[in-house]
């Protein structure tokens, strides 16, 4: 019988498909779902027919899925009857399988990219359940075959893993596949299985950094990727510099250690590769292992940030060397490596040797011991740290750092405004480079003193807190400009109270040329980079000042009424008076910068709001009434706006 004698249902789908495959009108009733799956294999050259060579991938050396799913899908094997169940990683490629599997057992890649549309890829993208049946797929062999997979997802992260399918004859229309359950709960015990073997993990790096760090005064980093443990005399020693280079050797140690220890034999394997198993179905071993090109494609690996969180997944190569039958056995000890010495970064001031922790035949990390260098080493040379004024990657600040260097590439007036504190004057001094220009300071004297022919011969000028001006040199000024417009001259301005008449036409004849720079509050992840240069140069033979992660959290969310220079005073303050080493601990901030609740965040539709309000408010010296009226607002709705804005981040 035919598949639409069997299941009437599909029928109209059955013969959509012919029509689509001949290029021929569709009928209205086809899934869009459906349609654009079939428009996407098309798009990728997929033939529905197979005719011509299949793609066989390159397979990992040695999966840690597959190693957590085998035992699992051993049990379960008996259980299938006449369906077949595979098991693909997170490249859809296939791994094991086992039963019958209905069509053409060849595809061993079930990305769409190379079969077209299918249960697995459906669940990987759509991080679910998925079914696909008969005429769904693409391809020929499959039309009478339906299939269920179910997502496999890391416990700790999230991240999609592969999938696991059950295949079976044509069942559609009797509601979900009889293999629904069966797939799901091999799913559960898969994962179940991955967060068991990820606490052994973790239970060995514990055991092998205890037997390190065996007395009070040994230096001991331990490092798995996911994890960090650092001995009290490691923290003054585990610079940021030391501990990336720690990092890139634990991520290398665990890339390239999958082969088995030197007194280890690895099983015989005429070709050299990786294996695809196929299970006899009776919960016994392989019967069939198809050898495949060494090296296969990356594996995910994950790492995390000191606080244990993820922060990035990055691929690795899996190695080439065979896939190993390995011992569950969580009582095992890691084999013992023998140590070598890391090369560290100039000015590290300490050495360190590294020994790879080995478990079940594969390195899952390192434990680095560290050694303090000798006294009577030369103190390396010192790396010039960024300008204070260049210091921050966020948008707004690069944006208003370009705009200012483009401008002062023409010695003419440039204006810098911004609130107090954040960086008007030391960006102005930035733009002068070696040029040593006249500087005259409102707020010290509002008298400036200033004569043109002092600035004739290209002198720069630098005036600061130009808001502060006597109404006597505010004139002067305008005069200046009015018959010398070229002159070298830079202003910097913090809008407050709303400027008289003869102020605002300076702030008119300077607008064309003008830069308003972002308070810190608006780039609050420019803060970490700002650390570092703020913090006075350490001692020879002590560490840089470093923080805490919830530290760093503390100080992006405080608002800094005071920006950049009230941030200074912070830094050098716990430079100068701290009497503990270590990284700086939330406790030890200010109570202001501690205390401060957990800011909301805005959405984008805010912070853009948010960002036009305050630009208005600079561009009208401070006057809401202006402002509202720039904005095409209501005054009592920007009094409202702003009050809903305060103390949020």
């Amino acid at each position: 019988m035919t598949t639409v004698e069997h299941f009437p249902a599909l029928a109209p789908l059955r013969q959509a498909r012919e029509r689509f495959l001949s290029d021929r009108p569709l009928p209205d009733d086809v899934p869009d779902e459906v349609l654009a799956a079939w428009r996407r294999a098309r798009f990728f050259g997929v033939r529905h027919d197979l005719d011509g060579p299949v793609h066989d991938p390159e397979l990992p050396a040695d999966s840690a899925l597959l190693e957590a799913a085998r035992p699992v899908l051993d049990r379960i094997a008996p259980a299938l009857g006449h369906s077949a169940m595979l098991l693909t990683d997170e490249r859809l490629r296939v791994l094991w399988t086992t039963g019958e599997v209905p069509g053409d057992d060849r595809c061993r890649d079930l990305s769409e990219r190379e079969v077209g549309h299918n249960s697995a890829a459906l669940a990987l993208r759509t991080r679910r359940r998925a079914e696909v049946h008969g005429p769904e797929h693409f391809l020929d062999v499959w039309q009478d075959v339906s299939a269920v997979s179910v997502p496999l997802l890391a416990p700790d992260s999230g991240q999609a893993l592969g999938t696991v399918t059950v295949a079976s004859a044509l069942c559609a229309g009797c509601g979900p596949h009889p293999g629904a359950a069966l797939a799901e709960a091999t799913a559960t015990a898969v994962e179940a299985e991955l967060l068991a073997r990820s606490r052994t993990a973790e239970r060995v790096l514990l055991d092998a950094y205890t037997r390190a760090a065996h007395g009070p005064d040994r230096a001991v980093v331990a490092l798995d990727g996911r994890n960090r443990l650092v001995s009290e005399a490691a923290v003054r020693l585990a610079t940021p510099q030391v501990l990336a280079a720690l990092e890139r050797s634990s991520t290398s140690e665990r890339a390239s250690g999958t082969r088995p220890p030197h007194d280890s034999q690895p099983p015989q394997d005429t070709g050299g590769g990786a294996v695809v198993e196929r299970s006899n179905g009776a919960g016994g071993g392989p019967v069939q292992e198809r050898p495949a090109d060494a090296g296969g494609g990356p594996a995910l690996e994950r790492s995390h940030d000191a606080g244990g969180g993820p922060n990035r997944e990055r691929p690795t190569d899996a190695g080439g060397g065979p896939a190993l039958e390995r011992s569950h056995d969580t009582g095992c000890r890691p084999v013992q490596e023998q140590p070598y010495d890391l090369t560290l970064p100039d000015g590290a001031g300490c050495t360190a040797e590294i020994t790879p922790v080995r478990h079940e035949g594969r390195v899952l990390g390192i434990v680095a011991v560290l050694e303090a260098r000798p006294a009577e080493a030369p103190v390396p040379r010192l790396v010039p740290r960024p300008a204070l004024a260049l210091a921050g990657g966020s948008v707004p600040w690069r944006h208003a750092v370009a705009r200012a260097v483009e401008l002062a590439r023409v010695p003419e007036p440039l204006l810098l405004t911004g609130e107090r504190g954040s960086g008007k004057t030391a960006l102005a001094r930035e733009l002068l480079g070696e040029r040593e220009p006249l500087v005259a300071d409102a707020a010290e004297s509002p008298e400036l003193g200033v004569k043109y022919s002092e600035l004739a011969d290209g002198r720069p000028l630098l005036l600061r807190h130009a808001e502060r001006l006597a109404q006597p040199d505010v004139a002067a000024l305008n005069s200046l400009l009015d018959e010398h417009p070229d002159v070298h001259l830079l202003v910097t301005y913090t809008p407050g109270t709303p400027p008289g008449p003869c102020f605002q036409r300076l702030l008119d004849t300077l607008a064309a040329r003008s830069v308003t720079l972002p308070a810190l509050r608006e780039r609050p992840e420019d803060v970490r980079e700002l650390l570092p240069v703020l913090a006075p140069r350490p001692a020879p033979g002590q560490p840089p000042l470093t923080w805490t992660l919830d530290a760093l959290r503390a100080l992006e969310e405080h608002p800094w009424p005071g920006n950049v220079t009230e941030l200074a005073h912070v830094v050098r303050a716990l430079a100068e008076h701290r009497r503990v080493t270590g990284p700086v601990r939330r406790a030890e901030l200010p109570d202001p910068v501690r205390e401060r609740p957990a800011a909301r965040r805005l959405s984008p539709m805010e912070h853009a709001e948010r960002t036009a309000i305050l630009a208005a408010l600079r561009r009208h010296g401070g006057n809401k009434a202006r402002a509202a009226a720039a904005l095409g607002i209501g005054r009592a709705t920007l009094y409202r706006k702003l009050r809903g804005y305060q103390g949020i981040s």
